[in-house]
């Protein structure tokens, strides 16, 4: 093996699809974390971790050999709206602490660490944003914890924290701001696509049109999102690219889209009627027909995956409440050698597919 990377959060939305990702590369080893225990196969190995444990962290950290690089995408919600999330400050910035601090003080083999952080970096969780959103642009007034992990992380590579063991850090870094991912990990609710998905199944059971259920501004309003799998293509890229050294990059699917356009299309998968938007709290109103799915899951011999552990209502709230444009540019990205796009419509196309096809959603 040429590689080898542990991933945090490696059965995540995003962790899991970096670790599908470097599996088809032979020149890569995997280790897998993330706090519940995956099933380890031939070129991937994991280990269940509360990375939140700094002792825990880096006995388990040391007991591997030769780690080249760290994938960060372990996340941390607070309860209550998703756009508040970027707030929990300690818990997020902790987790990347122990686990980097682990990984340099062990392993003088590592040579970077990609960090994924999103585009809450820009404030666009807390209203309208300059768009296109470029790296170089201003923070907003905080908090936000992308700001303490980054900080922290440039500051800690720089070796301005702990100058004992600046030796051993020939390492550095990237950071990847994605943007509403779309992608599944059962028992990881964190995707737009099951909130669609179980939202159209429940509709048509009872026998209602495909209504966009966020606020009629967002219904046209500009927005974009990220494939799972592209994002990973990214990671990769960014794992090896030696230009993108110490930078940050925004990494969409390359394209805009309203969702006023796009939605005939979300209601065809389903072969349903769609109708106009009629505004709803989701995460007060859905969990409410539990008992519903539990129905449809019965009837169409659906997979057997809690409703909670399925969609995170509130981050459906949150997506399709943003009434203001949601653009990021993705220049930066393409002029240091990331070419590769998606077409967001298909993918939407794709995905919603794929889980009436896999038995998730009938």
């Amino acid at each position: 093996m040429a590689f080898k990377a542990i991933v945090i959060g490696a059965l995540g939305v995003i962790g899991r699809y970096i670790v599908e990702r470097l599996e088809k590369d032979p020149s890569w080893e995997i280790v897998g974390v993330s706090r519940r225990q995956g099933p380890s196969r031939k070129s991937v190995h994991y280990l269940a971790l509360d990375v939140l444990d700094a002792k825990a962290c880096e006995q388990c950290i040391q007991s591997i050999d030769g780690i080249t690089h760290v994938f960060y995408a372990a996340f941390q919600p607070t309860q209550g709206p998703a756009a508040g999330y970027a707030s929990n400050i300690e818990a997020n910035r902790d987790m990347l602490v122990n686990t980097v601090s682990a990984v340099v003080k062990n392993h003088a083999s590592l040579q970077r660490v990609v960090l994924v952080t999103g585009t809450k970096y820009y404030g666009v969780h807390l209203g309208p944003i300059k768009t296109p959103a470029r790296e170089s642009d201003p923070r907003h007034i905080p908090p936000n914890y992308y700001f303490d992990q980054i900080d922290w992380l440039s500051s800690y590579q720089a070796g301005s924290t702990n100058a004992s063991d600046r030796a051993a850090r020939s390492w550095d870094w990237v950071e990847l701001r994605p943007q509403t991912l779309c992608g599944f990990a059962p028992g990881t609710a964190m995707s737009i696509i099951p909130v669609i998905a179980v939202y159209a199944a429940l509709s048509k059971a009872l026998g209602l049109p495909l209504r966009f259920p966020g606020k009629h501004g967002a219904w046209t309003s500009l927005y974009q999102a990220t494939d799972s799998a592209h994002f990973a293509e990214a990671a990769v890229w960014a794992a090896l690219e030696a230009r993108a050294s110490n930078q940050a990059f925004n990494i969409t699917n390359g394209d805009y889209f309203r969702w006023c356009n796009i939605w005939p299309s979300i209601a065809s998968v389903f072969e349903m009627p769609w109708d106009q938007p009629q505004t709803i709290s989701l995460s007060q109103q859905m969990p409410a027909l539990k008992s519903r799915w539990v129905e449809l899951q019965q009837r169409y011999d659906l997979q057997n995956i809690d409703y909670e552990s399925l969609v995170a209502w509130p981050f459906g709230d949150y997506v399709f409440g943003s009434d203001w444009d949601v653009m990021t540019s993705t220049t930066k990205a393409r002029q240091f050698g990331f070419h590769p796009v998606v077409d967001s419509e298909q993918m939407f196309i794709d995905l919603l597919t794929a889980f009436r096809r896999e038995r998730i959603t009938p």
